[in-house]
Order: structure tokens, then sequence, then C-alpha cells
């Protein structure tokens, strides 16, 4: 098993072999996916093989967002709920800096789009 992987089940308390559901969708992730992708070369510092940065997704959605910087706001308010509501002990900071930078992201790309309309 993967060390993200391990990572991510200690975090919220599961088991092998267990059900983790996507926290997307609530269906049956495939995937536990970092939502700020490693690069090319994996992570050697390990930075991003942190709860913070683990999501439980199914393929579709792994596919569907990926590592698309319009969606990673998104993507970690949703992980940051799902932690909530799990009572998995993470870094708002961390957190909220992903969000606000993201944000702005998110904002310039919705400009950019409405621009060329």
């Amino acid at each position: 098993m993967k060390a993200h992987t391990i990572i991510y089940m200690k975090a919220f308390g599961y088991s092998e072999g267990e059900f983790i559901p996507c926290e997307i969708s609530g269906y049956f992730s495939n995937d536990i996916h970092h939502i700020e992708a490693r690069g090319m070369g994996g992570d050697p510092t390990r930075q991003k093989d942190r709860i913070e940065n683990l999501m439980a997704v199914t393929r579709k959605y792994h596919d569907l967002y990926g590592d698309s910087p319009e969606f990673m706001a998104y993507l970690y308010r949703q992980h940051e709920q799902s932690m909530i509501d799990a009572g998995v002990k993470f870094s708002e900071k961390y957190i909220h800096d992903k969000i606000d930078y993201y944000s702005q992201i998110e904002k310039f790309t919705s400009e950019m789009l409405k621009n060329l309309n």
C-alpha cells in the first residue's frame, strides 16, 4: 500500500479492505487523490503526502477534477468538510491558505471566460 494511502486511512480511521466513500459523491472511492499533484518525479520530501492534501475520490471525479487549478478551491473545501465531519485533526491554516490561493485562480479563470464571450 502506498504511503499516502496509509496516511489517509490512519487519519480517517479506516482499515484495509474497508469501504472508503468518495468525499464528493459518497460512492466507493477508487483513489486517494493528491489534491495538489506531487509532480513529475514524485514528492521526495513528502510535503504533499499530508492529510490536508489527500482526498478519497472515485475514478470519475479523479479524471474530472484531476489537477486543474480552477477546481482546487472546491476540492479543498469539500475535503475540509469531510475532515471536520470525521473528526480528523488537520491544519486549518494550511487548508485556508490553499482555499484562498485557489479561489483567486478560480476568480481569474471565470473572468477570463467572461471576457472571451
